[in-house]
């Protein structure tokens, strides 16, 4: 199949897997999310105490299994680790914290523009600031160092871990906490949850799809094909929405969104800054730690910390609006991320050369 049709084909099955996740019973534009489904994981293990968003969400662990299965036939799976670990974490709660801020991690924020959700639209704007805020400092020199080869047992933990939680979702789901209502009480059936991750994951590990490599690659070395996904995304998921009548263009009355047009931005903006510093948005953090990459796996444990700490502190918006502690996180998370962006651009050079 030719290269320029791979990414188009990817980005339409990513929207028809996720129309048929939300028909199934996920919330509206809602058919995939990373940070919304991290964040209801945390809450059904205890790690937040929000009663509406507390459910083990299958597609994580279908993703995560994905791309462990398919790195595993094509003889790919090497897994590797220790560049920065404690860096990566941070970034990957800040990110955490900018998306519940947003509501919404950069796949469905894709999602919700296909929907017609305009708060999305912003959402996207302040993303591509963020990510263009870091190609300053890629093109600078910012770099978290290499990645070391590590043991196959170390690659292997994390799905392990993943293969853990769904034994006891599937035999003693009374251990866990589920909503009874709110969106973590909306959920497609295990079964088809499981599948959608699992093609998911397959797909991300193929075609190395990641939803802020679009941007950066376009401004870093003129590369357009990821972008191509994101294009097929919304309007593949544009025909079906309209066709199932879930299409509702405009800013008000959107599912599980806020109208908050500045902390829309800023929120993304974040997050966009925090996955270019990463190397990759929370879904491709998701593939690669299931694929064996230990920094990608502590970028997620960073990510659900972020969900569990944000929602404990009240800093994750509602669709009433943003709070004033999400305000002050955001502050907070901000200024800590401009400084590992500064010194690992700058700080590094100026320290070797003492």
């Amino acid at each position: 199949m030719s290269k320029k049709l791979v990414m188009p084909l990817v980005g339409g099955l990513t929207a028809v897997v996720s129309l048929a996740l939300v028909l199934l019973g996920n919330p509206a534009n809602m058919g995939f999310c990373i940070a919304c489904f991290l964040r209801d994981t945390a809450g059904a293990l205890g790690l937040h105490r929000a009663a509406p968003v507390q459910y083990v969400r299958p597609e994580i662990i279908g993703i995560i299994f994905g791309a462990f299965i398919l790195s595993i036939a094509k003889k790919e799976f090497s897994p590797k680790g220790g560049s920065a670990p404690m860096t990566r974490f941070i970034l990957g709660f800040a990110l955490m914290v900018g998306a519940l801020i947003f509501l919404g991690c950069p796949l469905r924020m894709v999602l919700r523009i296909a929907g017609g959700d305009l708060n999305a639209v912003v959402g996207l704007f302040g993303f591509a600031a963020g990510i263009f805020c870091g190609v300053f400092f890629l093109n600078n020199g910012y770099t978290l160092k290499r990645t070391y080869d590590v043991s196959k047992t170390d690659g292997l933990l994390f799905p392990i871990i993943a293969l853990i939680l769904l034994g006891i979702f599937v035999i003693a789901p009374s251990i866990l906490i589920f909503s009874a209502e709110g969106p973590g009480g909306m959920r497609a059936p295990l079964e088809a949850a499981l599948t959608a991750g699992l093609i998911m994951g397959a797909l991300g590990f193929v075609s190395r799809l990641c939803f802020v490599a679009g941007i950066r690659d376009s401004v870093l070395f003129k590369n357009f094909s990821m972008l191509n996904a994101f294009i097929a995304i919304i309007v593949v998921g544009f025909i079906g929405n309209l066709i199932f009548g879930k299409f509702n263009l405009g800013f008000s009355g959107q599912p599980i969104a806020h109208t908050d047009g500045l902390w829309n931005f800023l929120g993304m903006a974040l997050s966009g800054l925090c996955a270019v510093l990463l190397g990759g948005c929370p879904f491709r953090q998701l593939v690669l730690a299931g694929s064996g990459n230990s920094d990608s796996v502590i970028t997620v444990l960073g990510m659900t910390a972020g969900a569990a700490f944000a929602h404990n502190f009240s800093m994750a918006s509602s669709a009433a609006g943003v709070t004033a502690n999400g305000k002050t996180g955001f502050a907070i998370f901000f200024i800590i991320v401009i400084f590992i962006a500064v010194y690992n651009t700058f700080g590094r050079k100026v320290s070797e050369n003492i």
